[in-house]
């Protein structure tokens, strides 16, 4: 996000000359502090910018020197079009997008500009769902200046067990079919939160310690692979007597792999919980053999092995 300001300081002075530092505050919806800093960053980046002091004073570029920034191609306006933000976030974060779309638009050359509204008369998204009730999204002003600032937030977060208050540092946000989320640092690791499920929040004075290398798509993509593949259960490969074979059901997933001539068929299994396979296994006695995964078979070994202790010292005090 502070890269996208930056290109839009860039491209206001070029077009507008002279700007206070108020002045781009106020363009870009930021504190004077923010914008001061993104003008010092420019700076340290080798931007030839001039400072005037006084009444009369604000920032400008160096005579002669803009930036190449290359025009939009068709296939850009069509992709700019496709995934308009005006489809996210807050009434006033959808009227501010749906402007810089008039804009943009505007500025275009004649045919594209044509090209463009021809798209936008021809697509609609709705991204919304039939009868799921729409988000609460009070949080997301606050949530979005302590993501934009820097800053630690506190807030109450409501799960259906229980509220707790939290006090985290903002990485940054994520919308996923309207949804809105939170990625932020804990003590206990990088954690996502739900915009609807926060209250009381407060965005503290104190600035977050931001990992070096975090990437938050990369964060976003590993983590909902990982609550797929929690969603899909846990996977088995197990071998059974034809008798505990038959204690299978209809409550889970299975198919059968192979027969060997011992008698034993080997089942791929897929079980919704964890305990539901170690109970399952346990419960089928002699007749079930763990293969896969390494850390069930383990355990039902365990188990196993306290269980025969634990009837041979039953039997040595009844002897």
């Amino acid at each position: 996000m502070k890269s996208d300001r930056l290109i839009s300081i860039l491209l206001l002075l070029q077009t507008r000359g002279r700007l206070s530092t108020r002045e781009i505050a106020e363009k870009l919806e930021v504190s004077d502090r923010t914008a001061y800093r993104d003008m010092e960053s420019l700076c340290m980046a080798g931007v030839p910018l001039i400072a005037h002091r006084g009444s009369q004073g604000g920032w400008e570029l160096a005579e002669g020197w803009k930036t190449d920034v290359p025009g939009l191609t068709s296939r850009e306006i069509q992709g700019l079009l496709m995934s308009r933000p005006s489809l996210l976030g807050t009434t006033n974060l959808a009227i501010a997008a749906e402007s810089g779309f008039e804009k943009l638009i505007a500025s275009l050359p004649g045919p594209m500009q044509t090209q463009a509204s021809a798209i936008r008369a021809r697509l609609h998204i709705d991204p919304t769902d039939w009868w799921a009730p729409a988000e609460d999204l009070s949080a997301f002003p606050f949530v979005h200046e302590a993501v934009l600032s820097d800053r630690k937030i506190n807030f109450t977060y409501t799960t259906d067990d229980e509220s707790r208050n939290r006090t985290v540092d903002p990485l940054g946000m994520v919308c996923k079919q309207a949804i809105w989320y939170l990625v932020a640092k804990t003590p206990k690791g990088v954690r996502t939160y739900r915009l609807s499920r926060m209250s009381n929040i407060v965005v503290l004075a104190t600035l977050t310690q931001r990992p070096s290398r975090f990437q938050l798509a990369k964060y976003w993509k590993k983590s909902t692979e990982e609550l797929k593949e929690k969603g899909r259960g846990v996977r088995t490969t197990i071998a059974l007597t034809a008798e505990a074979a038959k204690r299978l059901g209809s409550w889970v997933t299975y198919s059968l792999v192979e027969g060997d001539e011992n008698g034993w068929l080997i089942f791929d299994v897929r079980f919704e919980k964890y305990d539901d396979a170690l109970f399952f296994v346990l419960g089928s006695g002699s007749h079930a053999m763990v293969l896969q995964p390494a850390k069930l078979r383990k355990q039902v070994q365990l188990e196993r092995m306290q269980a025969c202790q634990l009837s041979k010292n039953n039997l040595d005090e009844g002897l």
